[in-house]
């Protein structure tokens, strides 16, 4: 499946909506990222063609619909006790 000019306008086009729907916290938002990912799936090779910014849109646009925060850092774990060295009082 080749990707159209038409296709990735329109998904520019909607990404543009999108950050303005951010922007002014617009209901729309919603309904305009069912229809993004619609587009995208119907031609994934449109994926290739988005740049970072526009990536960064919709990436913010879901985090803000699922209530989603992405790890950015990784917390080292905790060192534990290995089994042999627990005793009653660690209990």
């Amino acid at each position: 499946m080749s990707t159209t000019p038409t296709a990735t306008y329109e998904i520019q086009e909607k990404l543009a909506q999108l950050e303005q729907a951010l922007l002014e916290k617009l209901p729309t938002m919603p309904t305009l990222l069912r229809d993004i990912h619609r587009s995208l799936k119907n031609d994934p090779d449109t994926v290739t063609l988005l740049s970072e910014e526009e990536c960064s849109i919709l990436v913010r646009g879901l985090k803000q619909q699922t209530k989603t925060e992405i790890a950015t850092t990784v917390r080292k774990a905790k060192p534990r006790k290995s089994l042999k060295s627990i005793t009653v009082a660690d209990l």
